[in-house]
């Protein structure tokens, strides 16, 4: 196989690759909101004026592994914007946290200066 052919392969390979994850990242970013979605509806979880998720009760070990996954994920995140604009991560959190608590719906909780309300 002479190197032209090898070459076309090899992007052909890494546009597949490419695909799959973006296919696998969009199905476990839709389920994941549905699973979000749902906890914050039955009031399992809120947002908090920090830019992160917390459970509204915290017993339950599977549900703070989910808002920890959630936390982990938004940290990358929030950091990466600061990073792009040259703030302190502090600064992103903070305003995410308010664009957060200013979107949910009614019937969801959120906590502000550590206490829960319901919206």
């Amino acid at each position: 196989m002479n190197k032209k052919k090898r070459q076309k392969l090899t992007n052909i390979n890494k546009a597949i690759i490419a695909i799959i994850l973006t296919a696998t990242f969009l199905i476990s970013t839709k389920l994941l909101a549905h699973n979000l979605s749902s906890a914050k509806s039955n009031g399992l979880v809120g947002e908090t004026d920090s830019g992160y998720l917390a459970a509204v009760e915290s017993s339950d070990l599977s549900l703070n592994n989910f808002v920890k996954d959630i936390n982990k994920k938004r940290k990358l995140r929030y950091q990466a914007i600061a990073n792009k604009n040259g703030v302190s991560l502090n600064t992103v959190e903070q305003q995410a946290g308010g664009k957060l608590i200013r979107k949910i719906s009614n019937g969801e909780y959120v906590r502000i200066s550590g206490k829960w309300k319901k919206k």
